[in-house]
């Protein structure tokens, strides 16, 4: 654990959370452009994927700290509500998920038909939403496994104290609901396991995928996750108030994730399967790349 500053740059403090948040980040573009490329993917439905993407992963960082900021508002209305750095999840997942569709559907159902005259905003993709869902949601998990790797790092999302041989010293700060420092003490990592959890389901979403050709990557990842997060909830302590009844707040949109898991299954069988244009069957723009320069030849 090292919530201290690692160093400075130009007076801006850098954090291990921070490093380890950019690093996934980046992991999560570099997994989709090799996926994409490995995929047969177009340049342009790679491009707009990549680019309405990135747009979406800064407008959900925005609103990982809105909900954080909304939940502390609900714990304690006397402060007043104010925006912070503090970060919860599942805003970011809700506010990225949902910038990316918005964006996405206005673009290919509204602007891409309309528009003739300016050449980038035409539509000329190999590849729609539907053939990357599979894909997208093991990039999430890289970037979002990384995340909780700061989470340790940080001493945030902590568990409860133990004096269990798996206790770590990997929390930090004052403890309200115990009503005391949590610096030191052994807790249940559960910021490690979510950790490794998180990494383990990119590869077995990755080898559905890649191997087997599961194409519900997205409703997988929404039920396991979801499941997942509702029971490690019990052994956190990091208390941020009840959301509705006994819930927790992540345990609310966890539940949310797995309802939504199943409907996908739906979703995909009776209306996703309609557009997807299957690129790994078109003929390979790989080989096209490299006969081009010996035409030219």
């Amino acid at each position: 654990m090292h919530p201290q500053p690692l160093f400075s740059i130009f007076g801006q403090e850098i954090y291990a959370y921070g490093i380890c948040m950019a690093v996934g980040i980046i992991a999560c573009f570099i997994f989709l452009m090799w996926a994409f490329w490995y995929r047969n993917f177009n340049e342009e439905a790679s491009d707009k994927i990549l680019v309405i993407g990135i747009g979406a992963t800064a407008f959900g960082i925005f609103m990982a700290m809105v909900f954080q900021s909304v939940y502390n508002y609900i714990e304690d209305p006397s402060e007043g509500f104010r925006l912070n750095t503090s970060m919860t999840f599942y805003g970011g997942l809700i506010g990225g998920v949902g910038s990316f569709l918005i964006v996405w559907n206005l673009y290919v159902f509204v602007i891409a038909p309309r528009v003739k005259k300016i050449k980038v905003l035409q539509n000329h993709m190999n590849a729609s939403l539907s053939d990357a869902l599979p894909i997208i949601p093991i990039g999430i998990t890289i970037a979002h496994a990384f995340g909780r790797l700061g989470c340790f790092f940080g001493g945030c999302c902590y568990g409860r104290p133990t004096e269990s041989w798996i206790g770590l010293p990997c929390a930090h700060g004052y403890n309200e609901a115990l009503g005391m420092n949590m610096d030191g003490v052994n807790v249940i990592p559960v910021q490690l396991m979510e950790c490794i959890f998180l990494f383990v389901l990119s590869a077995v979403m990755a080898l559905l995928y890649f191997r087997y050709k599961f194409n519900c990557n997205m409703g997988l990842y929404a039920i396991a996750y979801g499941i997942w997060r509702f029971i490690i909830e019990f052994f956190r302590v990091d208390h941020r108030g009840d959301f509705v009844g006994s819930l927790s707040p992540s345990q609310f949109w966890a539940i949310v994730m797995v309802v939504l898991g199943v409907a996908y299954f739906f979703l995909y069988k009776y209306l996703l399967t309609r557009f997807m244009k299957h690129p790994e069957l078109q003929p390979s723009l790989r080989g096209k790349e490299k006969e081009e320069p010996q035409a030219q030849q």
